[in-house]
């Protein structure tokens, strides 16, 4: 055994040796990994390139693994993803589709979407898309913006450069011209024809959803105010036609905020104790029509809101607006004192405004025109080019309203309806006429609202 052990050392300590040496075997290099799916599930939106005019569309997503499924502004789609390219086929109801292919970079897909008519399948329209993920509702606490107007714009546009980008829960603090275009001091800032304050950009606003503003404060910020003395062609007969043919005349009144009252600063022999309670009101609230949309004046309004001139749109009033464009473009402006229904002199007492406002937004929520709310009565508007047309748009909104928020079936509308409808006509002074729909809300309070 004593003449073994030299030898298993040795051999020992070549079999270390050996084992210490770099291998002369080469090995085969390990498989590269495979890239990470894109994560894609979430809200995006969708804008699309219509001979240079964007359209845009909500895209809801949810992957599982390479399967797609979701909807594109309400139509259902299926697809796939294959490394960084994504493909989805969405249909509608009545035949129509939308095919897309793009490729995923940086969380932005970019690619090609074809447009297939449901009235005529052949008819296929190619339109190069972009779309990006809704950015998540901001965390930090909510602010106040103090901002005061430098320039003002006389149409509501999608266009127009955002003066301020706020935050969902933020409030801002502003100042109006009147409907002249005079601030507070009397000094004529810009060309008449109800000048708006803003455009307001809401982060996180996307078209599809709603926006939400909370006027905290509407207050006068200066002692006078100028009206006229007619009555607009949508109030008047022949008759009363002919008798106020010499009428619309400027008519200047004094604002005692101390007492709440206007009165006129040169009155007629029968009106020298006429006075009117204050109400300060803001007749132009709206946001940016989608860029689709010819850019309406700001003496209009439509579904989007602006020129509404209702006179419940006064502090502790909430106002729901649909989101037409990316970040909404909040406008305010036209400032009344005080006015009647209808506006029927054509303008009500026009004046300045100090304007506190909180906005706010319903994700993936989309509303068919304006809404409004008070403490004591939800609100549905109608606007159009008559009064029947504005009472069908108030009573299709109402409508819809009570369908969504209760889950009411049609039967049960027109049984609401039809026991506690209170209609208002709010505007006949412009191109489109108003009327509103109210509901108390103590009539509703036996119905549940929907989860």
């Amino acid at each position: 055994m004593r003449n073994l052990l030299p030898r298993v050392s040795l051999a020992l300590s070549l079999l270390v040796g050996l084992a210490a040496q770099p291998s002369r075997v080469s090995a085969d290099p390990p498989a590269p990994a495979a890239p990470p799916k894109p994560a894609l599930t979430g809200r995006w939106i969708v804008t699309a390139d219509f001979h240079g005019t964007p359209l845009y569309f909500q895209l809801h997503l949810t992957q599982q693994g390479d399967a797609l499924s979701g909807d594109l502004g309400g139509d259902k789609l299926e697809g796939t993803v294959r490394g960084n390219v994504v493909q989805f086929l969405a249909k509608d109801d009545e035949g129509g589709s939308e095919e897309a292919k793009a490729t995923v970079t940086g969380g932005t897909l970019t690619g090609t979407m074809v447009f297939v008519d449901g009235a005529d399948p052949k008819r296929r329209t190619p339109r190069a898309f972009t779309a990006a993920l809704v950015p998540p509702r901001s965390t930090r606490p909510p602010q106040r913006h103090t901002f005061a107007p430098t320039v003002f714009y006389r149409e509501f546009s999608a266009r127009n450069k955002p003066v301020l980008h706020v935050a969902p829960g933020d409030t801002i603090a502003t100042t109006t011209v009147d409907a002249g275009g005079t601030d507070a001091k009397g000094v004529t800032r810009v060309l008449g024809g109800n000048p708006q304050t803003g455009p307001f950009y809401v982060d996180g606003a996307v078209p599809g959803d709603t926006l939400v503003v909370h006027l905290v404060r509407v207050r006068l910020n200066r002692d006078w105010a100028i009206s006229d003395d007619g009555i607009v062609g949508r109030g008047v007969d022949r008759g009363l036609a002919i008798r106020m043919k010499d009428t619309f005349k400027s008519v200047r009144w004094h604002l005692d905020v101390a007492k709440g009252v206007a009165t006129t600063e040169k009155p007629g022999e029968h009106l020298a104790s006429y006075t009117v309670p204050l109400r300060p009101m803001l007749g132009c609230i709206g946001v940016a029509p989608a860029p689709a949309q010819a850019a309406p004046p700001t003496g209009d309004s439509g579904s989007w809101g602006g020129n509404m001139d209702f006179n419940e749109v006064v502090e502790g009033a909430t106002v729901y607006l649909p989101v037409r464009t990316p970040g909404a473009l909040l406008y305010v402006g036209d400032g009344h004192a005080a006015q009647g229904d209808g506006e029927l002199n054509g303008n009500a007492l026009e004046t300045s405004m100090d304007v506190e406002l909180t906005v706010d937004v319903i994700s993936a929520k989309s509303i068919p025109g304006v809404r409004l709310e008070s403490t004591t009565h939800l609100m549905a508007m109608g606007l159009d080019g008559s009064l029947d047309e504005a009472f069908r748009a108030a009573t299709a909104n109402m409508a819809a309203w009570l369908a969504d928020e209760y889950k009411l079936t049609p039967s049960e509308i027109g049984q609401v309806l039809g026991t506690a409808a209170e209609y208002r006509v709010s505007e006949v002074a412009d191109r489109n006429a108003g009327v509103v729909l109210k509901l108390g809300k103590e009539r509703l309070r036996t119905l549940t609202p929907a989860k």
